[in-house]
């Protein structure tokens, strides 16, 4: 089976900003809050470090003041040693005192945004070829969810060696691209890709097709565009004469009522035989609409 390393991933998704690994259990949570650059813990909140600055420096100053008012000195010294014996204890003993004792408490609201973050669910959209079979599906299903992840849509596409599966996957946001690969893979998957994706992924795709048509009605010209657009391709220049597209399905080709045949790439992900067909129904409805708009249909009386 061949699986497809992270160098599979399309160059328009944007990269992962790099942060320290999670945690494992038994280690200092608050480790992960390290910046990566400076090694220093991000500010906490002003409310936050003003209570417990005021926790560590009320005792501080209640002891420091009985011991200055008691003693047998001039006023005005009494006001000058408090003033500086205060001010060195906090700045000097309270406050790194209480950093290092009320970490946890003062970093609270990071870390539970970052556990947020850790357990939030990261879509993905999943393609393997499988054996044509309800037990390589339910194979397949039960190896996804070992990961934690959930099957939210899934497309099946009948090809020669077996079934495509096209899925889109939510997993946990610690799940990595290799190990998606990896469980879709022991699931039976072969020939396994991975991309991350986004919500519009689980969007009605049959209101979208339906828009695209109802542009391309309005408007013939806007097939190249409208096709683009439905498949998630980039417009290229068509294989010319009878030349067939690659053969590795990265590159597709319809007719077009105004300027020939049209050609449509998409390197990483082969279209599959519902996209070429939804693909080429539109360019029939264009060059249906084309030719009304040419020779329209009077009406009988």
């Amino acid at each position: 089976m061949t699986v497809h390393s992270t160098n599979d991933l399309p160059l328009s998704q944007p990269p992962r900003v790099h942060s320290p690994a999670t945690p494992t259990p038994g280690t200092n949570p608050i480790k992960a809050l390290l910046c990566d650059s400076c090694g220093q813990l991000p500010h906490p909140s002003k409310t936050r470090l003003t209570l417990a600055n005021v926790t560590a420096m009320l005792p501080i100053e209640l002891l420091v003041h009985a011991a200055v008012v008691n003693a047998a000195l001039p006023d005005v010294l009494k006001v000058l040693v408090l003033t500086l014996t205060a001010t060195v204890l906090v700045i000097w003993v309270a406050e790194p005192s209480v950093r290092r004792a009320l970490r946890a408490w003062l970093h609270a609201p990071a870390l539970r945004h970052r556990r947020r973050l850790h357990n939030s669910a990261a879509l993905w959209r999943v393609r393997t070829l499988i054996d044509d079979s309800n037990e390589a599906q339910e194979k397949l299903v039960d190896a996804i969810s070992r990961v934690d992840a959930e099957i939210l849509v899934r497309r099946n596409h009948t090809v020669a060696g077996g079934m495509l599966d096209e899925l889109v996957v939510s997993a946990p946001d610690h799940v990595t691209h290799a190990e998606l690969l990896a469980a879709t893979a022991g699931g039976g998957g072969r020939d396994v890709r991975a991309w991350s994706a986004t919500a519009l992924t689980v969007a009605d795709g049959q209101t979208k097709a339906l828009a695209l048509a109802l542009r391309v009605v309005e408007d013939p010209g806007e097939l190249q565009l409208a096709v683009a657009e439905l498949l998630d391709a980039e417009p290229v220049k068509a294989p010319s004469g009878d030349s067939q597209p690659a053969c590795d399905g990265t590159v597709l080709k319809i007719p077009s009522p105004r300027h020939g045949p049209l050609g449509f790439s998409r390197p990483r992900t082969p279209f599959t035989p519902a996209e070429s067909a939804r693909a080429h129904r539109l360019a029939e409805l264009a060059q249906l609409t084309a030719l009304t708009r040419k020779h329209p249909v009077r009406p009988r009386h």
